[in-house]
């Protein structure tokens, strides 16, 4: 583990990375959900299970885990961080493709931390948190046409920040490059009814579905 600097509007400071090699030319960006940090084990667990597939992986926190807070700090925080984590992996591996992909929260601020000009080869959403649960009418989407780099929703079909589901999928068809990729039955931390698994074995069974994806880029 590692520290790296961010630029905050309010001044610098450090936010935790754990960055590993892989033997593909390719790093994918791994950023945590509002309620948790870099070390969740559905996050390790998917990062692992990419490095088995070759791909170098990066996973950090936002400023406000490492400031011991529960909840989020302002959106701007989360981009600054993006761009800084964006800056280090290019820093480690050059010719690398980048691909940016986050939990919930951590994947809608790469969403808009692209919208604002960070350059990335792609997007991966592990469950983007649409709306909250039960608010529909406050939607998070009106930045993502603007997006041209191809974009990757990953998404349980119970999942309460999507539903109903044709708003979700309206939604998708304003973006320019955009596919989605169904857990069938899967809540937003893809969990299926019926089915209990550690959180680590869900994080890792959505790495092969990354891996498809950079593929077909």
């Amino acid at each position: 583990m590692t520290g790296i600097s961010v630029e905050l509007p309010n001044g610098a400071t450090s936010v935790s990375v754990d960055w590993t090699d892989g033997t593909r030319d390719d790093v994918v960006l791994i950023a945590h959900g509002a309620g948790t940090g870099k070390d969740h084990p559905f996050l390790t667990g998917y990062a692992d299970a990419l490095g088995a597939l070759g791909f170098s992986t990066l996973r950090f926190n936002f400023p406000y885990v490492e400031q011991g807070r529960r909840m989020p700090g302002p959106a701007a925080h989360a981009v600054a961080t993006w761009r800084a984590v964006a800056a280090f992996a290019r820093a480690q591996a050059p010719s690398a493709r980048i691909w940016a992909t986050g939990k919930s929260y951590g994947g809608r601020m790469a969403s808009m931390a692209v919208a604002e000009g960070l350059e990335v080869d792609g997007l991966v959403y592990l469950g983007y948190p649409l709306h909250p649960p039960g608010r529909p009418e406050k939607p998070r989407a009106e930045h993502l046409p603007s997006i041209s780099v191809p974009q990757l929703f990953v998404e349980g079909s119970n999942d309460p920040f999507i539903q109903p589901l044709d708003q979700f999928e309206a939604v998708v068809a304003t973006c320019r490059d955009a596919r989605v990729v169904w857990v069938d039955g899967g809540g937003h931390t893809f969990e299926v009814k019926g089915r209990k698994r550690p959180a680590d074995e869900i994080g890792a069974s959505l790495a092969a579905i990354v891996a498809e994806f950079v593929a077909a880029i």
